[in-house]
């Protein structure tokens, strides 16, 4: 009989325990007051000395939990304690004049602060994408911000962006409707690049937003009324920022050229001639200032793009000479320039490295190339003694060994064995020289 009553008594008692653990760490999660009272403490005692900051905030990271309260963490180091939506003060608790928002507004100090932010972060790595949401609320929050201290925040954002501590995506929020009514999207972009530049160079800017695709998506911090690239252009070069300017131009121009692509491949389903696709290509030059080395880009990407690729390896090559030979017209007809050769000899090689089955066809595409007049002795020369790419350079410079000797040597043979032939009798010796 006592057996089955000792078993009731100890259900309640484990299931209690059990219960009141949970809603003491539910307490805790939302309650944090301690937190930003302890923060505050060290922030006024270690005052404007950033190595001291960066110490405490280390240090702290032992004793308090960063992971629960990092937003009120942030919150703290930027404004000087926890923001209210919109972007005000909490007026209940705590708080402290040495955070960002009250730092002097230069870059030397911004770059300071970088340093703290940095340094925690590396840390304690789970505050990542912690900090990431942090920046993302508190661009949304701009309005609520003084005009300095929209500054100083562009300039932290931008020295963070380019030390790899902050992915371009937060630029996301930038694009806020209400942001971009008020004009205060633009006016912190032209900050926080500023910053950022000045840190790196417009082509890492270029690379970082390329990667998240806010590239194409800068015209978004105008409203739609002023979406031009009149205006953007305008707006950024009278900023002293002609290269965001510059790099919109390049966005809008490779929109152009994927398009022409895309009608150039469409011209070919539809069986129209090569004199008319030429015709077309040329007038495009003229019309969008697309250089003959984007056009023999945008031909050669279409000219492989026309076909549905054999997955064997030994039959590809058969395949692509068979093809590349039958559209070399439309090769040709856009490298009349050395350029222009060298161009489409790097996007051969590009081609062989991304597709697999064509490492081993490189050699046989570039002799073609040479047999029909498309790339010109130099050109190959070019390429291969230095303006080849790193993909694959091992492997192709390898291929192109004997076929680049026999190049080298045409010109002394020319007075004895070579003497007096022609060139299609010389490409005829390259030939055997390379079986």
């Amino acid at each position: 009989r006592l057996f089955p009553n000792n078993q009731k008594q100890q259900k309640p008692t484990l299931t209690g325990q059990r219960f009141k653990t949970r809603k003491r760490d539910e307490k805790e999660r939302f309650d944090p007051t301690q937190f930003q009272e302890s923060i505050v403490q060290g922030l006024n005692q270690t005052g404007t000395d950033l190595e001291a900051v960066a110490k405490f905030l280390d240090s702290s990271g032992a004793k308090l939990d960063y992971r629960r309260y990092a937003e009120t963490l942030f919150d703290i180091l930027v404004a000087g304690g926890m923001l209210a939506p919109g972007g005000a003060l909490s007026d209940d608790m705590t708080r402290t004049h040495f955070c960002l928002f009250t730092a002097p507004e230069d870059v030397k100090t911004m770059k300071a602060y970088a340093q703290v932010f940095n340094k925690l972060i590396r840390r304690y790595k789970y505050l990542e994408k912690g900090f990431e949401e942090e920046i993302k609320k508190l661009l949304l929050f701009l309005k609520g911000f003084s005009e300095s201290e929209r500054n100083k925040l562009a300039m932290l954002t931008g020295i963070l962006l380019a030390n790899g501590n902050l992915s371009a995506l937060i630029l996301s929020s930038l694009f806020n409707e209400n942001l971009v009514k008020e004009g205060l999207s633009p006016a912190f972009a032209v900050m926080l690049f500023k910053s950022w530049i000045s840190e790196k160079d417009i082509n890492s800017v270029a690379a970082s937003l390329r990667k998240v695709g806010i590239d194409s998506r800068l015209m978004e911090l105008f409203p739609v009324n002023k979406r031009s690239s009149d205006y953007f252009s305008k707006y950024f070069t009278d900023a002293g920022l002609k290269e965001l300017s510059d790099l919109a131009h390049n966005q809008r121009s490779l929109g152009t050229r994927k398009e022409l692509q895309k009608e150039i491949q469409e011209q070919m389903s539809q069986g129209i001639s090569f004199k008319e696709i030429i015709a077309y290509g040329r007038e495009e030059i003229k019309k969008s200032s697309i250089s003959e080395q984007k056009m023999i880009g945008i031909m050669w990407t279409s000219v492989m793009s026309s076909v549905e690729w054999n997955k064997k390896e030994e039959l590809v090559t058969e395949q692509a000479i068979k093809h590349l030979k039958q559209h070399s017209p439309l090769l040709k007809a856009f490298t009349t320039q050395g350029l222009s050769e060298l161009t489409l000899l790097l996007r051969v090689q590009e081609y062989c490295y991304d597709n697999i089955h064509f490492m081993k066809t490189f050699q046989k595409i570039v002799l073609l190339l040479y047999k029909v007049n498309v790339v010109s002795e130099e050109a190959v020369l070019k390429w291969y003694t230095e303006a080849h790419l790193a993909k694959g350079k091992s492997v192709f410079l390898e291929q192109m060994k004997k076929f680049v000797e026999w190049l080298k040597n045409a010109e002394e043979e020319a007075t004895t064995a070579f003497e007096g032939q022609s060139i299609q009798k010389k490409i005829k010796n390259a030939c055997v020289v390379l079986i």
